[in-house]
């Protein structure tokens, strides 16, 4: 039985394994430029964050219809389960599927037949974050969140995600001032690829209260002893950091001095089909890695549940949190 957790950062289009993609391409009679999914798989073998989100839009051609989004989240909600994940709030990015001509209601809809049943089926708990894509524009983000008014039943947050660089939050300000004003949480991605000014700007530009990646925090003291005093969550995404490139390998992972420093640190699976792993291997590895201890992986454990948004179900969040201080070590 692995370590109860809980993963927030996980981006659901980035969960579409080979064999899926293949799957939805026969079924919707789009032709994939691979010849098999080893051929594909060999294409996951990306360099940097460019050339993975090219491969990551292409393959998305596959997601149609709201079959293909509901099988595509219990996908990875069979995964996440069996590697200990109880509680998962997942990205997605309707921009990029609006661009195709997927209507959002599609999306959601396909996504919430999953979600909706997910903790009957694979005891697990969700919410589900819009994510908006930072180099579109501005005013994409303020029509998408407009589209997704009909949804907000279903829709817990905002996120802010896709390539970093040349893009910082205030460039946003005007969506997440809306998004607050309608009850959504705010988390974005800020310091992977971009500055640490971006995390500052994320937070106090957006508002956010929750920062996705967060890795170059490091490199600004007084922002570190900022998100400290003010237990600001960042969603770690270690496997993720190395194949783009963030981090050479993963014994030279940040996470421990990032823990030291009493950083309210988290560890996630971001887009595993891409990155080789899911939440419970992402655990694996920095065990392995970093040589971490056991008290160590239950502190990141504990932080998943305090840093997620279960503020509507305080029962279940203390539920959760006394599962990992009862979790035995095999």
């Amino acid at each position: 039985m692995p370590l109860p957790k809980a993963e927030l950062h996980l981006h659901i289009e980035g969960t579409l394994e080979p064999e899926l993609a293949f799957e939805l391409a026969a079924r919707n009679g789009v032709e994939l430029p691979y010849a098999d999914t080893e051929d594909l798989s060999r294409a996951y073998r990306f360099e940097d964050l460019q050339s993975f989100l090219n491969l990551y839009y292409e393959l998305m051609a596959v997601l149609r219809t709201e079959r293909d989004f509901e099988d595509l989240a219990d996908a990875y909600l069979a995964r996440a389960a069996a590697q200990g994940v109880r509680h998962a709030e997942i990205f997605f990015d309707p921009q990029a599927h609006l661009a195709r001509g997927v209507a959002m209601g599609t999306v959601v809809d396909g996504l919430w037949r999953a979600l909706g049943r997910s903790e009957e089926t694979h005891g697990v708990s969700t919410r589900l974050i819009m994510c908006f894509l930072r180099d579109e524009s501005a005013e994409s983000a303020l029509e998408t969140l407009r589209l997704a008014r009909p949804y907000l039943d279903r829709i817990t947050g905002v996120g802010l995600d896709s390539a970093e660089v040349g893009h910082p939050p205030v460039k946003f300000r005007e969506v997440y001032e809306a998004a607050a004003a309608l009850g959504l949480r705010r988390v974005a991605h800020a310091g992977e690829e971009g500055p640490p000014e971006y995390i500052t700007e994320a937070l106090d530009v957006l508002g956010v209260e929750r920062v996705d990646h967060g890795l170059r925090c490091m490199e600004d003291p007084a922002l570190v002893e900022r998100l400290v005093r003010e237990r600001v969550p960042l969603t770690l995404c270690p496997l993720s950091n190395v194949r783009l490139r963030a981090v050479d390998v993963l014994s030279a992972h940040p996470l421990p001095a990032m823990l030291d420093a009493g950083l309210l640190c988290t560890v996630n699976s971001d887009d595993p089909a891409y990155f080789g792993g899911y939440a419970g291997d992402n655990f694996d590895a920095v065990r392995s890695a970093l040589g971490l201890s056991e008290e160590r992986l239950r502190e990141l454990a504990r932080n998943s549940f305090v840093a997620s948004f279960l503020e509507d179900d305080e029962e279940r969040r203390a539920r959760y949190l006394a599962e990992v201080e009862a979790y035995e070590f095999g």
